[in-house]
């Protein structure tokens, strides 16, 4: 599996939870922490865990486990390190706080409704 289809899996995974407004950002030359950004946000920390929850069982399902996760009792920003992309589930209020969009601002997206299914 390609960086690309890891994020483009957990972009998906994420929007079958519900989550908010979900986001691929390419990191790609920008940064060495991953080659691609997932953001998206939950409406409470019950939602933001089982988003969480679901993107990693998603992704074990094909053969990917993340190396790290961060976040998840508090549940207002979690973080998922599946090594070359990272996921970032926020509480709506955190995201905007925080806005990694902005601050990564340079970051080609990937926009989620012209792919197709993978």
């Amino acid at each position: 599996m390609t960086s690309r289809e890891k994020a483009l899996a957990i972009a998906r995974a994420a929007e079958a939870k519900k989550a908010g407004d979900v986001v691929v950002l390419d990191m790609e030359g920008i940064t060495l922490i991953a080659d691609y950004f997932v953001i998206c946000h939950g409406q409470n920390a019950i939602h933001v865990r089982a988003i969480a929850d679901g993107v990693e069982e998603d992704l074990a399902e094909k053969g990917q486990v993340p190396s790290h996760r961060e976040g998840y009792d508090a549940a207002r920003w979690v973080l998922v390190d599946f090594d070359d992309v990272v996921l970032h589930v926020f509480l709506a209020a955190e995201r905007e706080y925080y806005a990694l969009e902005r601050l990564w601002g340079d970051a080609r997206r990937l926009e989620l409704e012209a792919l197709p299914e993978g």
